[in-house]
């Protein structure tokens, strides 16, 4: 049985060539990492740090982790990783992480918030043929509200719509996780943090949309497993694949030989 996951599912919605060659051909790209996903995990790793230290009764100054930021770029940061974006250096995407930290660090120091986990790993069953796997980024449980809380850290320049948000499938499916392990009469309420604009986006389910969800998710499961066409799909994400030097809308082929069309 093949477990799924939010970003296989989205891969597939956005791009059914990538897929195939993420997922079916499992093709490693020459390229695998662009700046913003390195910036991204990084920064990620960075708040997982501060909460464990936080849970552990540590309390660390703001200097802390910035140097706890540097140290982590520096340790990981190669010059393969791709620049998009050819107006902006390693540099400024270095600064720009500095920046989302000192604006998170100010509004939640000392971090005792009720986190119960990081990175929390979870796996649904959504039928007896269907499993998906995720992560939460943190996951809280607030005693004033008595709710628990899936937080999520976004560093994309782009702010989602409420329409998005409220229809976001990431988020919602790892909330069915929670309600199994702690009661479908508990509320969770679903938490973003959007950090190159320092803005926290707060969304809720209901149960009833909770089940509509994972039918629909079924749903596109079967469409997946049953698909034998998988073409190229050009968007606005194109800029940053890691398999355009593949794909047909980029690359044409003239014997054994490519000519790139960007």
């Amino acid at each position: 049985m093949v477990i799924y996951s939010h970003s296989r599912l989205s891969t597939f919605e956005q791009c059914p060539f990538k897929f195939k060659l993420r997922y079916i051909d499992k093709i490693v790209p020459e390229i695998e990492n662009t700046i913003e996903s390195f910036l991204g995990g990084i920064v990620h790793a960075v708040l997982e740090w501060i909460y464990i230290e936080a849970i552990d009764g540590k309390a660390h100054s703001i200097d802390d982790m910035i140097v706890y930021y540097a140290e982590e770029w520096q340790k990981e940061y190669t010059p393969e990783i791709r620049i998009v974006r050819k107006n902006l250096t390693a540099k400024d995407y270095f600064n720009k992480g500095v920046k989302f930290l000192l604006d998170y660090y100010g509004k939640h120091s000392p971090f005792k918030d009720g986190t119960l986990e990081v990175e929390k790993k979870i796996i649904i069953e959504l039928d007896e043929n269907s499993k998906l796997q995720g992560f939460i980024d943190r996951l809280v449980y607030n005693g004033e509200t008595e709710q628990y809380e899936i937080h999520d850290y976004k560093t994309a320049n782009s702010l989602p719509s409420r329409e998005k948000i409220d229809s976001d499938r990431q988020l919602a499916l790892y909330s069915i996780a929670i309600k199994e392990k702690y009661g479908y009469d508990k509320e969770v309420v679903l938490v973003w943090h959007y950090l190159a604009h320092d803005t926290k986006i707060v969304s809720r389910r209901t149960n009833e949309q909770l089940e509509q969800l994972k039918v629909k998710t079924i749903a596109l499961i079967r469409q997946v497993e049953s698909t034998t066409d998988f073409p190229s799909v050009k968007s606005a994400l194109c800029g940053w694949c890691e398999y355009k030097n593949m794909c047909p809308n980029f690359v044409k082929i003239i014997g054994d030989k490519q000519e790139k069309l960007y």
